[in-house]
């Protein structure tokens, strides 16, 4: 299968929208608030993008400094083609584009949890989230 790897490739909402829906990660996406999703594409300054001919397949989606940190905030690969390498080559397309001092994070979905230290992530205990909604105690 010839997978084509595009970095900074611009795609629609339309196009993020279907891709997130086609795999496991639309359920924990708002996928109905199109303002939302055009600003995480508009806002994100790394993305890498996986094409099978004219359909995107899968995506990596990053906010970085590319020297320090790097946040891979969304890795969605469409179900009908995971386990064909893309969710890691997008990984590694990823962390070409970072300096080699550049930290990469993310967050596991649940059902990929133990995937991460498989190939090559540490876990790290010492992640905080700020529910939306919630607010900084004063």
């Amino acid at each position: 299968m010839n997978i084509e790897y595009k970095v900074n490739h611009q795609i629609s909402a339309d196009e993020f929208i279907g891709l997130l829906k086609r795999s496991t990660l639309g359920e924990r996406r708002p996928i109905e608030n199109i303002e939302c999703i055009n600003g995480m594409l508009n806002n994100s300054n790394l993305i890498i993008t996986a094409w099978y001919g004219p359909k995107l397949v899968g995506i990596s989606r990053s906010i970085t400094d590319f020297h320090y940190c790097c946040y891979l905030s969304d890795l969605a690969v469409d179900e009908a083609y995971q386990r064909l390498g893309i969710g890691k080559q997008l990984q590694v397309q990823t962390q070409s584009q970072i300096e080699p001092t550049c930290k990469l994070f993310l967050i596991a979905a649940p059902a990929a949890n133990d995937y991460y230290g498989q190939i090559g992530y540490t876990k790290n205990d010492r992640c905080w989230v700020l529910e939306r909604g919630s607010e900084i105690i004063t």
